[in-house]
């Protein structure tokens, strides 16, 4: 059977017929659907773990208990899980275990634009690189075959492009796989004395993996009429490439981009007159033909940013481009901008009256930092601003004490608690805001260890945000609703009084999630507006103002009143009960 398949469920289709039967996440776009296909399988039992490093622990956990295991993360996620990454690759596995990783090319979603085949490299790990949906089921299933015959991790990199572009699939049946545990301490047990007899098995690993890349199916030369030039490529540029250019020239594709083949790269150079590496990101492929001896085009053709398309391959060979149909007129601009009634609205324009720094952290809250609220001052990484704002505290940058720390209650509970911790233990006098909208909210509503539910929707342990931080050795926690501006404004000035660490639970369910019940929409009396545009300082989408007044959408207005709140002449009103 055929069916059209997003790379990511392909991945999941992949993992499941191979006999996977453990998974741990943690969600991160363009990775999250491979974890959510699979938890829709029965045979597997699927979790989200609350970080990367976790989740990749957890799978090699059931990999020594002799199950075929998967965790799933995108590229910034893979520098969470990089600690225990490193060392199993050491230990090698017991049943097969397979690492996902999503790269985000021209930063769709994610605050850098890092290459992760670099950590195939480093960590000596091979990894796989699909180009359409078909090879991703295909690669899943052949990394776990790799897994157990070279007894190593393996990675299967995927792409935005990749993970959300749809191909067909052909479906397989499952086939079931499990091993026995047998204790082993010299191989699992990373004390320097085993560790330093392991090393030597990883570097002849590797070079048993570059025996296999000469031969293997998956590293293909695709022959072409013209040998004037020859392209190497990989993943979505291999794509491109074909669509440019046909069938004219020979390309060799690579499907296991680590470790690379050598004997194989040079006889395709050696057949063609000019060589051209089309490579997304950084000059991986091309870096490695150079320490061949090769000469070879690359990166000075091609940039090191951003993504590529069919029509940036086409002029940098030096082909016509394709001209696609234009709309006559300009559209207008459309920036990111928090979802009427979003319950960090109100939350961000108290900070803004109050004119306080504010440590940002990974989140859909991180849309504060927009006009007009521009209400951020940095954003780093998961769990960054709380263990920021302790150093900016202890360095003396407070004018007036007036800082804080946002996070949300999944980034929280991902990296946030280790910085609380830290604050607790060292005593700073720090104000940590935890944003708590009941949900993962950035990447499409996953659950995470607050929300009472766990990755298929079943009741579960619900994590007491109240009881956790005072268990950490903070005495001072309240929890506010950021819809109710006076009680932000109270609790923000209170709490930054204090020569103490202290923590805000501003906390109101997101207004996309679908138990939440709405109010009706607001109304404008425009007898009583006078145009002064206070309520345009909140952002919210639902507001305009038409004709010197302001306006308000009531297929988007939510009734939460924030902007009413704002309203000096009262013009703002809930709509009359009938």
């Amino acid at each position: 059977m055929k069916t059209l398949l997003l790379g990511n469920e392909a991945v999941a289709r992949g993992l499941w017929e191979a006999g996977c039967s453990f998974v741990s996440s943690y969600p991160g776009t363009p990775s999250t659907e491979i974890t959510e296909s699979i938890a829709k399988y029965p045979e597997v039992y699927a979790e989200w773990a609350p970080n990367e490093k976790v989740a990749m622990e957890a799978a090699f956990g059931a990999s020594l208990a002799g199950k075929r295991s998967f965790c799933a993360m995108k590229h910034v996620g893979l520098n969470v899980a990089a600690d225990p990454l490193f060392t199993i690759s050491y230990t090698g596995v017991n049943g097969g275990m397979v690492i996902g990783v999503a790269d985000d090319a021209g930063m769709h979603s994610s605050q850098n634009e890092q290459d992760s085949r670099h950590y195939a490299r480093a960590a000596k790990i091979p990894m796989l690189e699909p180009s359409d949906s078909a090879e991703a089921q295909e690669f899943a299933k052949l990394a776990y075959t790799l897994s157990e015959e070279f007894d190593t991790p393996v990675f299967i990199k995927m792409c935005t492009r990749i993970a959300h572009s749809q191909s067909i699939v052909e479906l397989g049946e499952r086939t079931e796989h499990s091993k026995t545990y047998e204790k082993n301490p010299q191989k699992y047990i990373m004390m320097p004395g085993n560790a330093r007899l392991r090393h030597p098995v990883v570097e002849n690993r590797t070079r048993a993996l570059v025996e296999y890349a000469e031969t293997a199916s998956i590293n293909r030369v695709e022959e072409g009429c013209d040998h004037s030039m020859g392209i190497i490529t990989s993943s979505t540029s291999y794509q491109y490439v074909k669509e440019v250019c046909g069938d004219r020239f020979p390309v060799l594709k690579l499907g296991m981009i680590w470790p690379l083949p050598e004997q194989k790269i040079r006889d395709f150079a050696a057949k063609v007159e000019r060589l051209v590496v089309v490579e997304e990101l950084d000059s991986f492929i091309e870096t490695h033909c150079r320490q061949l001896g090769l000469d070879c085009e690359g990166k000075d053709l091609f940039s090191c940013i951003g993504e590529f398309s069919q029509n940036l391959i086409a002029e940098k060979l030096g082909f016509a481009t394709e001209v696609g149909a234009r709309l006559e007129e300009n559209i207008p601009a459309r920036p990111p901008v928090m979802c009427a009634g979003c319950p960090h609205r109100g939350l961000y324009y108290t900070l803004v009256k109050n004119k306080v720094t504010v440590m940002g952290d990974i989140g859909c809250y991180t849309l504060g930092a927009v006009p007009p609220l521009s209400a951020l001052d940095s954003t780093i990484c998961m769990g960054a601003s709380v263990s920021g704002l302790h150093g900016f505290m202890k360095a003396g940058g407070a004018e007036g004490r007036k800082v804080v720390a946002v996070i949300g209650d999944s980034t929280f509970m991902h990296s946030g608690i280790t910085g609380l911790v830290n604050a607790a233990y060292n005593e700073s006098a720090s104000t940590i805001i935890i944003v708590d909208n009941s949900i993962t909210g950035m990447t499409g509503h996953q659950q995470n260890p607050t929300t009472g539910f766990n990755l298929k929707g079943d009741p579960c342990t619900k994590i007491d945000l109240e009881s956790l931080c005072r268990a950490v050795g903070i005495r001072r926690v309240r929890v506010v609703d950021p819809y109710d501006l006076a009680q932000c404004d109270e609790a923000l000035k209170e709490e930054l009084a204090v020569d103490e660490p202290s923590v805000i639970i501003s906390r109101r369910p997101c207004a996309l999630l679908k138990y939440v019940k709405h109010k009706a929409p607001l109304t404008v009396d425009t007898d009583k507006c006078v145009g002064c545009k206070m309520c345009m300082k909140i952002g919210c989408p639902a507001i305009s103002i038409q004709n010197g007044k302001a306006t308000i959408d009531n297929t988007l207005c939510t009734g939460c009143g924030v902007c009413a709140q704002l309203c000096k002449p009262n013009a703002l009103q809930a709509a009359k009960e009938a």
